[in-house]
């Protein structure tokens, strides 16, 4: 193997890409090391690829002392070498690599021994080391690149989302989403965020009546109560009406039924939804609430824990290919107020709304005095926007009998 990679390394253009500490003369056994310093010398004075022919004529005019066993000794290694043929340009890479980790490996080792031993006291040794060799660290890598041809690209930026949404103004501006998306949905409590993912997947033209697989993960109210939900949202019936009539419900519940599953998933963490994706494939994936599926053990703040778990969110989405909605509580400073933004997201920091495709964070109308019923007028803030780009805010109006959105 070490007389192939002094074959290839009479190379020019390969001898130029390992040159240096990337393939130091300890590679290489003590009489091939000799051979190897003459190719060095050759290469930095003659600036071109040389033969085996010429390194040992170099090699021998340059060491006249040799003994005469000596020379018979490298002659034999010479004709060996001339015998050999180069390697092919990726193995030769790949080999180099793994030879240069072991040296390195070798020289942190010894190093460590030095520590144990107590015959090093400062990590300046290190230092160097790490600077010495961190730019001629050679990864054992091969990436396929990603085809960036003007045609993939136009198709796999297709503005026409897969999943559409089912309230105008809102389709007007984000249309909808693909598989892929993370999509972070915020409101304040009892503003209407479980009525807001079933309106979208149960209602009349929603994700379900498109033919998506749906699956929710509630781990906040009871998947009976969710599930009554989306069965009035696919209805459009009160649940006394439904109670009053459930002939005519279970007729229009049969086309988006199939296409929804609900599991109570109190307890769980993401990777167990991760688990539930891989098992059952589906289009669409609703986390509610997203952030009681994050992990806090381990982090220092709560923030660093919720931007995590919004990471293996995203991770999902991409990997399985579904669109993942990660429901959210908003802070208190959102009380009362109509106009939204990212800051206002329930223990979070910047980590969990970087990750975020689409971010909808949903508002209500401050409370008048002397009025019986809050407005049932909502306002989606579209605060982050990486699918179309628009900001603002889209007003509709929630029938809270049977959770659904219109406008």
């Amino acid at each position: 193997m070490e007389l192939s990679l002094i074959r290839s390394l009479m190379d020019r253009e390969f001898y130029d890409e390992h040159r240096g500490s990337r393939c130091p003369d300890r590679l290489f056994s003590k009489d091939v090391r000799k051979i190897k310093q003459t190719i060095d010398t050759a290469m930095d004075r003659y600036e071109r690829t040389v033969t085996p022919d010429e390194i040992e004529a170099l090699f021998m005019a340059n060491n006249p002392t040799m003994t005469t066993a000596q020379k018979q000794a490298f002659a034999s290694l010479f004709s060996s070498i001339k015998r050999e043929q180069p390697m092919g340009g990726d193995v030769a890479q790949e080999v180099l690599s793994k030879l240069f980790q072991q040296v390195i490996g070798e020289d942190i080792a010894n190093l460590g021994f030095d520590y144990v031993n107590g015959d090093k006291s400062s990590l300046e040794p290190l230092r160097q080391m790490l600077e010495q060799y961190g730019d001629d660290f050679t990864p054992n890598l091969k990436i396929e690149w990603d085809d960036i041809e003007l045609e993939t690209l136009l198709d796999r930026n297709d503005l026409e989302a897969r999943w559409t949404f089912n309230i105008p103004p809102l389709t007007l501006r984000v249309e909808g989403v693909n598989a892929g998306h993370l999509i972070e949905v915020g409101a304040r409590p009892n503003t209407g965020k479980t009525s807001f993912h079933a309106s979208l997947i149960a209602s009349p033209g929603g994700f379900a009546h498109q033919g998506a697989n749906c699956i929710i993960l509630c781990n906040e109210e009871g998947y009976h109560r969710v599930g009554a939900r989306y069965l009035t949202a696919a209805t459009g019936m009160t649940m006394q009406e439904i109670k009053a009539n459930p002939s005519k419900a279970r007729d229009l519940y049969a086309p988006v039924k199939e296409r929804i599953k609900i599991k109570d998933a109190t307890g769980r963490d993401m990777a167990w939804v991760e688990s539930i994706c891989k098992a059952y494939k589906p289009d669409i994936v609703l986390l509610d609430m997203g952030d009681k599926f994050a992990k806090t053990g381990g982090f220092a703040r709560p923030d660093e824990a919720l931007k995590a778990n919004a990471i293996h969110a995203r991770m999902i989405a991409k990997q399985h290919e579904c669109a993942v909605f990660y429901m959210s509580q908003l802070s208190a400073e959102a009380e009362g107020k109509v106009i939204l933004n990212q800051s206002m997201m329930e223990g979070s920091r910047t980590g969990k709304a970087a990750e975020a495709d689409l971010m909808v964070l949903i508002a209500k109308n401050p409370p008048v005095q002397g009025q019986d019923e809050e407005s049932p007028e909502r306002h989606m803030n579209i605060v982050k926007n990486k699918l179309t780009g628009w900001h603002g805010d889209v007003t509709c109006m929630l029938d809270y009998r049977t959770a659904r959105y219109t406008a």
